[in-house]
């Protein structure tokens, strides 16, 4: 155990999660008491994990709280000095975006962000963003653009896409930045991109199944481009955003910008006898890559697992849980 939490109490929502697993893990290591919230803590598929992690006997405490209801995460955050908000819906199939992605990711956010107003105890609130918050407007991109902190999502233009779950994060975002301006609230978000490496929690999510996927014997890959980054390295960037003073504002993270080619290329050099797609789902041209900037999240002291790596991680992740069989 590293001594940076011992005798501070901190609290992280949607504690079951990829990201959040993590997240309790690193705290715990670091010598945090956790209080950590799951909408059920007597679903041992949500809490089992939890459970069984270093330190979690001694300091880790489940508490119930659901992101809708207001006031149901007052005792969380009652005592702690810092915040971790990563508890929001992700997942594509959607029936209803307001009831199921929208009114959890903005009004969940709100409702736990009026409960740390309350607690004058607490010094900062790392809010689990994303670039879904950052980087989906109009503005073109190519390999020489350069995304930043300074770029947001419109929410008309997500409107018009149908992408409600980049619509729920940038939405959720911006609701938060205005609350915490009013309220004189200190909050840093971090903003990762898709999120792979090793699963802690026994249930499939949504970022590892994108690369499940390519193993279970489809024909083809999606022609999209997206930034790539390891749960290890986010789960951290958020615990170094609470500990080190100077840190504000946003933190883009992305290791790498992958095309789903260079993704199933990168698979077939690390595993060459597994059937991977050969040929992307349509004939048209690829999506192009861009840049996001590394300059920032390297001043919270994070250096990037490589993205070599954190493929390999979640396929041996994967084939150990049995999601995958190879």
């Amino acid at each position: 155990m590293s001594g940076e939490g011992i005798g501070k109490t901190v609290c992280v929502t949607g504690a079951s999660g990829y990201i959040a697993s993590w997240l309790v893990k690193l705290l715990l290591q670091r010598g945090y008491t956790v209080k950590a919230t799951v909408r059920d803590p007597n679903d041992p598929k949500k809490v089992e994990h939890l459970h069984s992690l270093d330190g979690a006997k001694e300091r880790l405490h489940l508490v119930a709280a659901n992101l809708l209801e207001e006031g149901s995460f007052d005792a969380a955050v009652e005592g702690c000095e810092g915040v971790f908000h990563t508890a929001s819906p992700f997942y594509h199939d959607v029936k209803d975006p307001q009831a199921e992605l929208l009114d959890p990711a903005v009004k969940g956010t709100l409702n736990v962000l009026k409960s740390c107003a309350k607690v004058p105890s607490i010094t900062r609130v790392v809010l689990t963003s994303s670039m879904a918050a950052v980087a989906l407007n109009r503005k073109p991109r190519s390999p020489e653009v350069l995304v930043d902190e300074s770029w947001f999502s419109e929410p008309n233009f997500c409107r018009e896409s149908k992408m409600w779950y980049v619509l729920s994060k940038t939405l959720a975002e911006e609701a938060a930045w205005k609350f915490v301006k009013e309220k004189g609230i200190d909050m840093v978000t971090i903003n990762p991109a898709m999120v792979i490496g090793p699963l802690l929690q026994p249930t499939l999510n949504t970022s590892a199944a994108v690369i499940g996927r390519l193993f279970n014997g489809s024909e083809t890959y999606g022609n999209s481009t997206l930034g790539w980054v390891n749960v290890k390295d986010v789960a951290m960037a958020h615990i170094l955003a609470f500990e080190i003073p100077s840190a504000n504002g946003r933190y883009c993270m992305v290791e790498t910008v992958a095309h789903y080619s260079e993704v199933v290329k990168t698979l077939k050099e690390l595993y060459p006898d597994a059937k991977l797609p050969k040929k992307c789902e349509d004939d048209g041209p690829l999506k192009p890559t861009y840049q996001v900037s590394k300059e920032k999240i390297k001043s919270l002291g994070i250096d990037y697992i490589p993205f070599k790596t954190s493929l390999k991680e979640t396929v041996e992740s994967l084939k150990e849980k049995k999601f995958i069989n190879l």
